[in-house]
């Protein structure tokens, strides 16, 4: 039996896999490797043995059991169905050669396009400034037509630069998000009259101590010991979070973007406004039915087992 999912993920859904209307791109264009998260070697371009030829998965509801994680973990961000339906205009990789090579070419671009696009309407969801607001708007304007942009033009995009420039527009939207989350909840502490422990800037820069350990963009917090750590409006940016506990920590409002939280364990962990997270950092990670979670994020099957 085979299996093809929709899943609606992040607050726009032209943005969340739609597997029912993509030629199983995930399933040939990319490369995996032997590894915990893969049981064989595959180059990209060569079809997955599971891969069916209405490009279903023949062992998707066993695919955690079967070897393959890295496949319930991966997220193409609506990019498959963009390539297969706009981009080529229902025209399948099976078709011919040409099509199959370009499409396996345009692929990743398209998905890291929509990446950013998921980054930018965060960005904009949070922004409180009208003009920073503004700023971003066009910006996820202009990165949107680029995505659905032809074959050529998408191959000839230079990525990198659309990145580098909405980089300094969304880490400036996430400080700003996480500066407004830090002085109310200090308002609350003085209107409750509780004595008051720190500034604003202690609660919202990049940088904090939890412990011995240094919270912060690029920290090492390697399989580091976090149980039930106050890191509301922390700066995960880019930290190695691999293996973690996190057990019952309070991470609301935290900055997440490229932390990793591969096996890191969010059992009863708050993550409700966390800035930046994603679907695949949900589901690299391990968590139960304890963990908070914003709408629009599906809860991983393998948190149940």
């Amino acid at each position: 039996m085979t299996t093809r999912t929709r899943v609606t993920l992040g607050r726009r859904e032209d943005l969340g896999a739609d597997c029912a209307n993509c030629f199983g791109l995930c399933c040939v264009a990319l490369a995996f490797t032997r590894s915990v998260d893969f049981p064989v070697d595959k180059d990209a371009g060569d079809p997955c043995a599971n891969l069916d030829p209405t490009d279903g998965c023949t062992i998707h509801p066993r695919l955690r059991s079967e070897g393959f994680r890295g496949c319930t973990v991966f997220d193409c961000s609506g990019a498959g169905q963009k390539v297969s339906r706009h981009t080529f205009s229902g025209r399948s990789w099976r078709d011919d050669t040409a099509t199959r090579d370009a499409m396996f070419a345009v692929f990743p671009v398209v998905r890291r396009l929509h990446e950013l696009l998921r980054y930018l309407d965060e960005a904009i969801t949070v922004s409180d400034d009208a003009q920073a607001a503004a700023t971003l708007t066009r910006r996820f304007d202009r990165v949107r037509a680029l995505s659905d942009a032809d074959p050529d033009t998408l191959l000839s995009a230079d990525v990198d630069t659309e990145y580098d420039a909405a980089r300094p527009l969304l880490l400036d939207a996430s400080r700003e998000a996480r500066a407004r989350d830090a002085r109310a909840r200090d308002a609350h502490t003085r209107n409750a009259g509780a004595q008051h422990t720190g500034s604003v800037r202690a609660e919202t820069g990049d940088d904090r101590r939890v412990g011995r350990l240094r919270v912060g963009p690029g920290a090492d917090l390697l399989g580091a010991d976090l149980r039930r750590a106050d890191l509301r409006g922390a700066s995960l940016r880019g930290a190695l979070l691999i293996g973690a506990d996190l057990t019952g920590a309070d991470l609301r409002r935290c900055e997440c973007i490229g932390a990793d939280l591969r096996d890191a364990d969010l059992s009863g962990a708050d993550l409700r406004g966390a800035v930046y997270l994603t679907q695949m950092q949900v589901n690299a990670a391990r968590g139960d039915a304890r963990t908070r979670l914003d709408d629009g994020f599906q809860r991983p099957s393998h948190w149940a087992a």
